[in-house]
């Protein structure tokens, strides 16, 4: 026995209907047609599926049951049918993004924010869990996304460039750091030093001042939430390096002071990786420009970079 599709949507159509001529016209087949199509299932199944000469036309009790799969099975059908129209004509889709830098969640959520209003249809997921083997996930294709500030030659992966940021340094307002205009890798040499719990090559104070000029703080504390790491360091338990996006907020507080990187200071540039084949797909792009004008935006309202100005005289 084969019951296609086709066979289910007979049936209900004709259920609706209450007559062949008027199915027939819905299903835009001739009432001849269906009649054949009616009796050839009548022999498949083994059993009369209407009861004949009743008006309107009534399903039997095997009619019934038949109809109930199609009740049960059509709406899924159509779902789905919906569902690959939309990812052909790009409203909806797969959104996995792996996270390789740790502070990059402060950033990210407002943008997919922004994000979800205008494709609710998406399946959005964050997946911190791949964020030591992030690229080769998104190769893959177990992610669709790779939010990271080190770019690598890869073979149909495009890094598409999001911003530039500035790691910062902060400490508290008693600390004795405080009063320099900037600090150097020197500083760090008898500092407890804050941070996320990420391996060094990933984190910037290591990667682009601590690692070159080979100096190891006096201790390295990981801390895995931005807020604990603020609150440390306020109470001058230590010192950290946050991106100037995370520390927009709490520069202008008594209790901090934020100071560049060495007297010219750091800019390093976010990148999110994609799929080449996956880059120019609407949703991803709509993201990847979200990416670029939300951290502009939040400098417009208010949020300025942070301030290379010396520190004042004490």
């Amino acid at each position: 026995m084969h019951i296609e599709l086709r066979h289910l949507r007979t049936i209900k159509a004709i259920h609706e209907a209450g007559g062949l001529a008027r199915a027939a016209e819905q299903l835009n087949i001739t009432q001849s047609a269906l009649s054949h199509q009616v009796k050839g299932l009548e022999d498949q199944v083994g059993v009369e599926l209407f009861v004949r000469r009743s008006k309107p036309l009534r399903l039997s009790a095997a009619g019934q049951r038949l109809l109930k799969l199609a009740d049960k099975i059509l709406p899924e059908i159509e779902q789905l049918e919906a569902d690959f129209r939309a990812l052909k004509s790009g409203r909806s889709g797969r959104l996995h993004i792996a996270i390789e830098c740790h502070a990059c969640f402060e950033w990210l959520f407002p943008v997919l924010e922004e994000f979800r209003k205008a494709w609710p249809e998406v399946d959005v997921d964050i997946r911190p869990g791949l964020a030591f083997d992030a690229l080769p996930a998104l190769l893959r294709e177990e992610v669709d996304l790779v939010v990271s500030s080190d770019p690598e030659d890869l073979p149909g992966v495009d890094f598409n460039p999001l911003f530039d940021y500035e790691p910062v340094f902060v400490a508290s307002s008693q600390h004795p750091l405080a009063k320099k205009p900037f600090v150097e890798a020197e500083d760090f040499r008898d500092e407890v030093l804050i941070t996320y719990p990420v391996e060094r090559s990933r984190l910037d104070v290591f990667s682009q001042l601590l690692t070159p000029a080979k100096v190891e703080p006096r201790a390295v504390r990981q801390v895995e939430l931005t807020a604990v790491i603020l609150l440390l360091v306020a109470s001058n338990r230590g010192v950290a390096v946050l991106p100037d996006w995370v520390v927009r907020e709490v520069r202008y507080h008594s209790d901090y002071v934020t100071r560049p990187i060495t007297e010219k200071g750091l800019t390093r540039r976010l990148y999110a990786a994609t799929r080449s084949e996956d880059t120019t797909k609407p949703f991803m792009a709509h993201l990847l420009r979200l990416g670029r004008t939300i951290p502009v935006r939040l400098q417009r309202e208010g949020h300025k970079p942070v301030s290379r100005e010396p520190a004042p005289s004490p």
